[in-house]
Formats: C-alpha cells, sequence, structure tokens
C-alpha cells in the first residue's frame, strides 16, 4: 500500500515511498517538502491539525536547499480525517515550491533565506523536540487507556461515521474470533447475519446523524456459525472540539445468561401463580406493615373481590371486623417482629359478607439474604367442616345419645381433672354412684321407650340439683355418677346427696302415666389416706351403692376407706404371702458374721427376702409385719430353718464349714411343740450338727413369756441348739431377765452401732452392753458396721465379732463361698488392740467433741438455746485430771494433744461470748477456724490413742 494513494499521484517536488500498513494504522503520515522554508510557514497550521509532527532531514535531491522529509504522527481521529490534512499539507507544498521559484527569480529573497537558515533549523530542532516530548506523552497515556479497555469484559468498540470498525477491545475480539489487524475497516455484515446488521445500522445511525445516546438490549446472530446473543449496549458518539461528530463508542454487555434466568424466572412464576391460583387454601403475602401484596383466587372469592388491585396495599380491616383484625394482627407481629413461625386456629369474620369460618393458618417470615424480614407469607386452611366434625364425633365419643349427659369416657377425664384440682385447692370431692330402684319394673312393664322418657327426665332434674361445677354423667342403663367438687368436709355433701335422692323419687308424667321410682346412692371422698385412682373411687363408691340398697334403698351410704383398707389389705396381704410360700418365692440370703481382728468368718445369719414377680426382690419389713401374730409366721419360720439347714448341707458337701443363725419369731416361739418341730427339722438333715444352728430371738418377744422362751431355749440346749438375744438393748432389759435367759449371745442392736460415732450417748450404751456380756460372760456381736471407722471403735473398745454393711451386704447363697475366700479385714483393724479402761475417755473424747463442735455452731446459728458444756466438763479434762497426764505425758502427741484441746475450748468460749454480745455474724465467720481446730485435735488425739498401751 503507498501513502500517495490516499491523494492520487504525487505533486512535483515530492518523491513517493512506501509506508507499512502498522504505521498508517498508527499515525504515521511521510510527506516531503519542497524546501524548508514553506514547511515552515506552514508548521503553525500543522501545531493546529495534529498532535505531533517529527521532522526528519534526509540528503539533498533537489538543487537548491533540497528536500525536507516531514514525518508526521497523526492520532486515530486525524487519521479519519488524513485525506483534510494531506490536501492541506499538498497545498502547503505547492506554496513552497511557488516560493522556490520566486526565489530563484529574487536573487535577495534567496541569499535571505540562506542567512536565516540556521536560525530557522534551530527553531525547528526546538519544536520537534517538543513536539517529541508531547508524543511520548500521549503514547503512554494512550497504553494506560488501551490496558484498561482490554481488561474489560464488555465489548468495547469504536466505529467511523460510515460505521467501519477502527478499534475493538479483548472480549469483543474474542467474541468475534478476529485480531486487531483483522478489525479495522470491516463493517457489521462481516459479523454479523442480514436482520442484525440492519437493527445495528439504525441504531448506530440515530448516534453519529441525530447526536442520540442509545441504551437498549440487541438481540444479535452471528453470520458464521449462527450463534445467538442478547445484548445489553450503550452507544453514544464521539465529537471533536468543534462539536462536529467523527466516531461511535460502543459498549455491549452479554446478558444472555440473565435474560435466560428471567425467562426460567418468569416461567417458574407464571407456574407458581397458576398453583397458587388453583389450590382451595387461602395463600397471600403481606408487607411488613401488614398490607396485601399478594391474595390468591381462594381470598378472593372469599372477599368476593375480582381485581387484585383491590387488594394490594390494604390492611385487614379492609376485608375483616374488627376483632378478626385484631387476632390476625397479633399474630403477625410474631412473625414480622420476632421473626417466628406461627401454626394457630383463627376464627374470622368477613366484612362484606358476614361469614365466619374457623382456618388453620400457618403463617412464616420471608428473609432477605441478609436475614432481614421483608414480608410474610400465609396459608390458611378453612377447617370449619372439619371442626364441626369433630365436635359431632366428640359429642358422640363423650356424652350419652339418650341423656346427653357425659358418658363413662368423659366421666374419667372429669373425674381426674377434679382430683387433681382437689389436691391442688386442698378442698375434697365426692363421687355418688346412683342407682335407680324399680327402673327394670318401668320397662318390663311399660316398654322402653317409657323407660327412656323418664331417663331423659330425671337425668334433667338430677343434674339441675346439682351445682354449677359438679359433674352428672351417665355409665349405662339405670347406673349414673355425681362428681361433687370442692367439699369443705364429707358432711356438706348430705345436702347435695339429699337432693339427688329427691329429684330422683320426684314422679313423672310420661304421655297418660305417672311414673315414680327412687334411687340408692354410694359415696365415697378423695383424697384418702392412701393413693386410689379414679377407678377404685368409682368402686368404692359402686361398694357403698350396694350397702344402701342393702339397707332398704332410697337412701345413701357413704363407704368406710380406713375399714375397707385394713380389711382388704390384710387379707389380700396375707394371700399373697401364703401363695409366694406355696410357689417358692421366698429365697434366703445370708450376712456374713466375722472376727475383725483375725479375719474368721464365724457364720452367716440367714435373712428371708421375697422375690416377687412383678416387684422385684422385697426386703422381710414388707411382709413379715403382716403375718406377725397369724399362723402363716409359723410355716414361714419353719421354712427359713429348713432351707438354712439344706443350704448348711451343701456348704459342708463343698467343703465349708458354716454355721447360719435364723431369726425365730414370737409366735413360732411360744408354739407349744416348738421343740418337738425343730427336732423333726433337724433329723431332716443329719449332716448339720444341730451346735452349728442359732437361733435369733427378739429380746422384745423373749421378754412377752420370759419363763416361757427361757424353758425353750434350755430345751433346745438340751439338743445342741443354741440362742441369741437380737437387738439387744431396745427392750426393757434388766440384770433379771439376762440372767434367766440362758443366751449364748448379745447382738447389740444396729442402731447404736450405726451412730456411735458421732453420739455420745450411743457411745455410752455401747459400752454398757459390753460390760453386761462380760460380766454375765456372754459373748457379744455387734451390727450395723458399715465403715472401717465403725470397726475401728469397736474393737478399741474391746468387741472383736461383728457384721453389716462394711464388712458384707446380705447375699445369695451361690455368692458366699467366693466371697468368703477372698475377704480380708482392713489392715487397720488386724493390728487394733483394745484400749484400757482408764484410757476408754480418749475413745469418748473423739466422740464428744465431734458432737460438741456441731453443738456449738448450732447454739450460734441460733438452733440451740442451750450453751454447749464448757471445758471442764468434757471427758478428756477429766481423763488428765485423774491420771491421764501423769500415764502419758511422756508421748510426743501429748502436748501437741493437750495444747489443742485448750485452745479449741477458747476459741469456742469466744465464740459463744461474741453471739452473747449481738456480734454473731462476727462468730460465725470464724467457724472455719473452729472446723480447723476440731480436725487437727482429733488428728493429734488418734495419734495419743495409738501409743496407749493396750488392757
Amino acid at each position: 500500500m503507498r501513502y500517495l494513494s490516499m491523494i492520487g499521484e504525487p505533486p512535483a517536488g515530492f518523491v513517493g515511498g512506501a509506508v507499512g500498513k502498522r504505521e498508517l494504522l498508527s499515525g504515521t503520515v511521510v510527506l516531503l517538502a519542497a524546501d524548508c522554508e514553506s514547511a515552515y510557514a506552514l508548521l503553525p497550521d500543522f501545531r493546529t491539525r495534529v498532535e505531533g509532527v517529527v521532522l526528519t532531514f534526509g540528503s539533498p535531491a533537489a538543487a537548491r536547499v533540497g528536500p525536507l522529509l516531514w514525518h508526521i504522527s497523526l492520532s486515530r481521529e486525524a487519521l479519519l480525517q488524513g485525506g483534510e490534512f494531506l490536501t492541506v499539507a499538498l497545498e502547503a507544498i505547492g506554496l513552497a515550491s511557488v516560493a522556490d521559484d520566486q526565489a530563484r527569480h529574487a536573487k535577495h529573497a534567496e541569499e535571505r533565506l540562506r542567512s536565516d537558515h540556521e536560525v530557522r533549523r534551530r527553531d525547528y530542532l526546538r519544536v520537534t523536540e517538543a513536539l517529541q516530548n508531547q508524543v511520548g506523552l500521549v503514547t503512554a497515556s494512550e497504553r494506560k487507556l488501551s490496558a484498561i479497555l482490554e481488561s474489560v469484559d464488555a465489548c468495547i468498540y469504536l466505529k467511523d461515521c460510515r460505521g467501519r470498525y477502527f478499534f475493538a477491545n479483548r472480549s469483543a475480539r474474542a467474541m468475534w474470533q478476529l485480531e486487531m489487524e483483522d478489525i479495522a475497516g470491516l463493517g457489521d455484515e462481516m459479523i454479523f447475519d442480514a436482520e442484525t446488521v440492519a437493527i445495528i445500522r439504525r441504531s448506530d445511525r440515530r448516534v453519529l446523524e441525530e447526536g442520540e445516546t442509545i441504551r437498549s438490549e440487541e438481540a444479535i446472530a452471528f453470520s458464521g456459525n449462527g450463534k445467538k446473543a442478547v445484548f445489553q449496549t450503550t452507544k453514544l458518539p464521539l465529537r471533536r472540539e468543534s462539536g462536529q461528530i467523527y466516531a461511535l463508542c460502543g459498549i455491549s454487555t452479554d446478558i444472555t445468561d440473565r435474560k435466560q434466568a428471567e425467562e426460567e424466572l418468569r416461567a417458574s412464576e407464571a407456574r407458581l401463580f397458576t398453583i397458587l391460583e388453583n389450590v382451595d387454601a387461602c395463600i397471600y403475602l403481606k408487607d411488613t406493615e401488614g398490607r396485601y401484596l399478594f391474595a390468591n383466587r381462594a381470598v378472593r372469592e372469599l372477599w368476593q373481590i375480582e381485581d387484585m388491585a383491590d387488594i394490594v396495599g390494604f390492611g385487614d380491616e379492609k376485608f375483616f371486623d374488627e376483632s378478626t383484625s385484631i387476632n390476625i394482627r397479633g399474630n403477625d407481629s410474631r412473625v414480622l417482629e420476632s421473626g417466628e413461625t406461627v401454626r394457630t386456629e383463627e376464627t374470622n369474620t368477613v366484612a362484606s359478607s358476614g361469614k365466619i369460618a374457623t382456618y388453620h393458618s400457618t403463617k412464616l417470615p420471608l428473609r432477605r439474604q441478609d436475614g432481614s424480614i421483608y414480608a410474610l407469607c400465609g396459608i390458611s386452611t378453612d377447617i370449619t367442616a372439619i371442626k364441626e366434625h369433630a365436635r359431632q364425633l366428640e359429642q358422640l365419643a363423650h356424652y350419652d345419645a339418650l341423656t346427653t349427659l357425659p358418658n363413662r369416657t368423659l366421666l374419667a377425664d372429669r373425674l381426674q381433672q377434679a382430683m387433681v384440682q382437689a389436691l391442688r385447692r386442698r378442698q375434697p370431692l365426692a363421687v355418688a354412684y346412683l342407682d335407680l330402684d324399680g327402673f327394670k319394673a318401668i320397662n318390663d312393664n311399660h316398654g322402653h321407650d317409657a323407660g327412656d322418657q323418664l331417663l331423659i327426665a330425671l337425668s334433667r332434674r338430677m343434674k339441675n340439683a346439682l351445682r354449677e361445677g359438679d359433674t352428672l354423667a351417665r355409665l349405662g342403663g339405670d347406673e349414673f355418677v355425681a362428681v361433687l367438687l370442692d367439699l369443705p368436709d364429707v358432711a356438706d355433701s348430705v345436702q347435695l346427696l339429699t337432693r339427688l335422692l329427691e329429684a330422683a323419687a320426684q314422679p313423672e308424667q310420661v304421655g297418660d302415666l305417672v311414673l315414680q321410682i327412687s334411687a340408692s346412692l354410694g359415696v365415697t371422698t378423695y383424697p384418702q389416706a392412701e393413693e386410689v385412682d379414679a377407678e377404685q373411687l368409682l368402686r368404692q363408691a359402686d361398694q357403698a351403692m350396694y350397702q344402701a340398697k342393702l339397707a332398704g334403698k332410697n337412701r345413701f351410704h357413704i363407704f368406710d376407706a380406713e375399714q375397707d383398707r385394713n380389711a382388704r389389705g390384710r387379707h389380700e396381704s396375707l394371700e399373697h404371702i401364703r401363695r409366694a410360700l406355696l410357689e417358692h418365692e421366698f429365697v434366703l440370703h445370708y450376712q456374713p458374721k466375722v472376727n475383725m481382728r483375725t479375719g474368721q468368718v464365724i457364720g452367716a445369719e440367714a435373712l428371708i427376702r421375697w422375690q416377687h414377680p412383678e416387684r422385684g426382690l422385697l426386703s422381710p419389713a414388707v411382709f413379715l409385719p403382716v403375718i406377725e401374730d397369724h399362723p402363716l409366721a409359723v410355716a414361714v419360720g419353719e421354712w427359713v430353718i429348713d432351707t438354712a439347714l439344706t443350704q448348711m448341707e451343701r456348704w459342708q458337701v463343698a467343703g465349708w464349714h458354716v454355721p447360719v443363725s435364723v431369726n425365730v419369731g414370737a409366735r413360732q416361739l411360744q408354739q407349744a411343740d416348738f421343740v418337738d418341730r425343730l427336732g423333726i427339722l433337724l433329723s431332716a438333715h443329719p449332716a448339720v450338727r444341730p451346735g452349728d444352728l442359732e437361733m435369733e430371738v427378739l429380746e422384745t418377744s423373749a421378754l412377752e413369756d420370759i419363763k416361757r422362751v427361757s424353758d425353750v431355749i434350755e430345751s433346745c440346749r438340751q439338743i445342741g441348739v443354741s440362742f441369741a438375744l437380737d437387738d439387744f438393748g431396745t427392750g426393757y432389759s434388766s440384770l433379771t431377765y439376762l440372767k434367766r435367759l440362758a443366751v449364748d449371745q448379745l447382738k447389740i442392736d444396729q442402731s447404736f452401732v450405726r451412730d456411735m460415732l458421732d453420739d455420745p450417748d450411743d457411745l455410752a450404751i455401747l459400752q454398757a452392753v459390753l460390760g453386761l456380756a462380760t460380766a454375765f460372760r456372754r459373748q457379744v456381736i455387734a451390727e450395723g458396721v458399715e465403715s472401717v471407722n465403725h470397726g475401728t471403735m469397736l474393737l478399741q473398745l474391746g468387741c472383736e465379732l461383728a457384721q453389716g454393711y462394711g464388712i458384707a451386704r446380705p447375699m445369695p447363697a451361690a455368692d458366699f463361698p467366693a466371697w468368703m475366700a477372698t475377704w480380708r479385714p482392713d489392715t487397720v483393724w488386724s493390728t487394733l488392740l483394745a484400749v484400757s479402761g482408764d484410757d476408754l475417755p480418749l475413745i469418748f473424747s473423739d466422740v464428744e467433741h465431734r458432737a460438741w463442735i456441731i453443738a456449738v455452731e448450732a447454739f450460734l446459728k441460733g438452733e440451740r438455746k442451750v450453751l454447749p458444756l464448757v471445758h471442764h466438763q468434757c471427758r478428756f479434762s477429766s481423763w488428765l485430771e485423774n491420771g491421764g497426764q501423769a500415764r502419758h505425758g511422756q508421748q510426743a502427741a501429748f502436748h501437741a494433744v493437750q495444747s489443742l484441746h485448750r485452745e479449741l475450748h477458747a476459741l469456742a468460749v469466744d465464740l459463744c461470748e461474741l453471739h452473747a454480745s449481738d456480734r454473731t455474724l462476727q462468730a460465725l465467720t470464724r467457724l472455719d477456724e473452729l472446723h480447723a481446730l476440731r480436725d487437727e485435735f482429733l488428728v493429734q488425739l488418734k495419734a495419743l490413742v495409738r501409743g496407749v498401751p493396750p488392757s
């Protein structure tokens, strides 16, 4: 391509040359001027027309001054008008040529030109430098702009006034699959199909010819592959400083996916609208102010409104009455303000029609992406018919069809509620069971229709005889039940019961007949001493009603719960126990008896248990008191002896020798043939030595007939069976009784043993029992050893034999050998010796001071009015004064104990004085200090006891 092709043939004085296509596109045009003077004269004009001018000198080609080679760098804008500028340049060169011819004819002008040439050349150089700097700035700006345009995702392009592209950014080139070199000079017909081209050209003309800025959507189709797309396009005109339009700039964004999504959304909305319009439920949307945004066909039909415009923007007050509107707003506020999803029943009254209907409404909040609520969606289903049907079913299920009184089902519910109410209000209720006297004769003599009419009339009268809140129910036939509430006492029910009887006994006109009957009432009350349920109350009232009939009818009888409970309970219990014995539901568990110091298992106590099929394993306290005075006690007692002997035989076969003790009740012991029966049982187990069987008899039982018991004990000793006096210390023991009863062992009651660590009185009783046992040469064993400390205290007191949970709980016979093989006494027990009598006060001091500190604390808190004992009254002080210091003053722990004891009592006195001077709060804040001193004192006291020589 030649630059001269743009201006035709070159004029005289110009030499043609090739210019590359890229240079031409970048704005470079080459001009050869005839002489410098002509070019210089035209230079100001070029400054106003182009962005920059580059001057380059070449070798002379003309005779006089030689050609001046001009490189003029034009902008893209100037390039579009390149022909115009080149024409001006050629005209300037023509003028320069004429000037040159004139110079040849005017020598003086030529000489002047030569003399000024150097000056003008320097000016040219300065101008050239300035222009080069300007071109550099423009080039950098163009690069920045190009980089920005290239990185934008939108398609950006420029067209000249003929609709030819001279720029397109990366996005446009990628879409068109063209390079920049291929785009310059192309028209839309080379890219798009004919229909698209026509659309584009119409909009382009509005921009280029009318100067509009157009924003529109363009659906285009490419000519090559037929691909279609939708663009959001903005087109604006580019103007010169003079206002003349020289180009169009277009910015097109591909919105094909968005348009497709919008189309799909519209289709989805249309489908949803169709669904909403055709469901029977009322579906609606409200804004945060409670104004309707949408209501489906069901809502519009309910309100008798056809046009949605008559609904949107209005609140509930337009469509419902005031009460309904208030209720709806309350539910809506929970959704719109609190964000709840509300499911509720709403009974609404439509303002226009007055229609009342019940709806099951679900209302939920609609949220934006940030979680804020912008609307409420409600779905309300008309359940009026369902509610009415449910009411009818309720009537059939809970009310008597003939009398409309509550039936048995509703009675059970109301009675249950009444029982709860009676407990809460602490006001008893009465249940009256009513049976009509002679009603069967009415049916037999006058027919069932007459009987039904009589029942209806009597039901109405009896119901009117009761108070509001009371319940009268028909169970069926001629049986009724009344539940009478809030009775201050049973006597207050008499007036109501009398009115019921009178109402039932009044004559009733049925057709031509005058019918009259009476009623019998049975009454029970609630609550009772024992827990009863509603069914039991009905049974009690029924029983009382039969008593009223037996007493002559037309009266009431009040159920005696206490009498019934005693008779029924004892009878039922005895029967259950008798059946349990026959069905082998009783079992024996065995609790070991040991020597705590040596670890020897000296025997076991057989303890009866009831393996109840429903209630599980029951302790003897549940059933033995029931048979205590009944012959069944003898049968159970003999079963225990026989079972224990059988188990002893089995253990012996297995190589275990375990003596067993059994408990014998007073009734069994006082049987005339007790010794004979015992001999028969022993003879049935010849492998068991009679001496391995021990009878434990309660102290209280033995004292009822001491002579008889003494004779039985002596007779049993004759055949080798020994006796132990159980729970010793709980009866009215005397030295005479203990002397007359030839028992071999005393069992200290567990209540004394259990509390001896904290109760000085129990400890004193325990010491006294041990003294009696020693005096009468009786063996002694302690029950209730629940911890190592209990065993330690007993051993220090001189009691070595014991049983209790701290050693082993009662266990099935099958578990006993394994326990026996592995049990070992606590290491403290095996090395512990009894304390001498002179030093027993040290043992008592431990318990006494524990109890004393508790008493001091109670005194300070106002829970005890008596001041606890003072320093000189305690056993430790007495022990010191009676030789304790002389015997043990050399022990290391002695002085520590003595000092701590003094400090402990001094601090207690200080605290009591603070309390006496109304500074109780100050005293209470020092209780921790008192407890710490007590604990340290007891630690040192135990150390002192360990150093005391044994008895």
